[in-house]
């Protein structure tokens, strides 16, 4: 049974999985096969262009549901947050979203980020946002939103690979009860157990990936390398390497939950029961070793 924790300051309690729609183009039973497989938190944003599909795959079972959606940092003026908030509730086919976060944070020398925080603020007071937070932020552009207002949550990458947050943001998040929602925990396909060297290099150039250090030389290897020892422990709980990565980063104590993608029922079968692989010292051990290996 998949595991629920508390998210941040809200005293509500959310999976340790969420069903992200990012690229999503699954329709709507992999949605609702999550939804009854326990994940029942779905992250869209207004740049997804998904919405609508999150809000057809939840018709008449909204009370069940946690709905996440995002507002483009490209535009946080106060009209465009207020138009953008109007546009994701029509969407999603509710009056109320349970968690808007600022999808990217604007220019470091813009004031934009107050103005788009005390827009979200002010649509919370109003009732039309239960919760807020942000995604993509470092501690100082947090720092500047909670003079404001208290942020609910950050929607951070984080996996494997790609471990920036650990030394100062999610220990940050932890003291200052904020929630933290991962998203890419398998890394964007690397880590799936399906990514092979061939595909690597088949990717087209309109695909960020190929131009990526971990899809390319030397690192390629070494997150193969990876990849084989993500398997071999997988093996032995009858799960994929994908399901060992999203467990890994739900071992860490500042991690609320993760993101992840379904294209199918079958898949969301899968890579739903992750929530649920609790993995040993022993188990951590050989994957950090492993990291090691690969570094030196």
């Amino acid at each position: 049974m998949m595991e629920l924790k508390q998210l941040g300051n809200t005293g509500v309690m959310v999976p340790e999985i969420g069903l992200g729609t990012w690229k999503y183009r699954g329709g709507v039973e992999p949605l609702r096969r999550g939804i009854e497989l326990g994940a029942y938190l779905i992250d869209t944003a207004e740049i997804y262009r998904t919405e609508n599909v999150v809000g057809q795959a939840i018709q008449g079972m909204r009370e069940r549901v946690f709905i996440a959606t995002k507002v483009s940092g490209e535009h946080l003026r106060s009209d465009a947050v207020l138009r953008a908030a109007d546009a994701s509730l029509r969407l999603l086919g509710t009056e109320v979203i349970d968690l808007y976060q600022i999808h990217w944070p604007p220019d470091p020398d813009s004031t934009e980020l107050e103005e788009g925080w005390s827009t979200l603020a002010a649509l919370k007071k109003e009732g039309k946002l239960r919760w807020i937070g942000v995604s993509n932020f470092s501690v100082h552009q947090m720092q500047r939103a909670q003079v404001i207002a208290p942020i609910t949550s950050l929607q951070p990458p984080y996996s494997l690979v790609n471990r920036e947050v650990e030394p100062e943001i999610l220990p940050y998040c932890e003291q200052q009860n904020i929630g933290v929602i991962v998203y890419s925990p398998m890394a964007s396909g690397l880590l799936t157990g399906a990514m092979t060297r061939d595909r690597a290099a088949k990717l087209g150039s309109g695909d960020w990936r190929s131009r990526n250090a971990n899809f390319n030389e030397p690192k390629l290897s070494q997150n193969l390398a990876l990849v084989e020892e993500l398997r071999a422990i997988g093996k032995g709980y009858g799960r994929s390497a994908g399901e060992v990565a999203i467990a890994w980063t739900l071992l860490n104590p500042a991690v609320t939950g993760a993101i992840v993608g379904a294209r199918s029922a079958k898949q969301a079968d899968g890579v739903m029961r992750s929530g649920d692989l609790v993995l040993t010292s022993q188990d951590v051990h050989e994957i950090e070793a492993s990291l090691s290996r690969a570094a030196a």
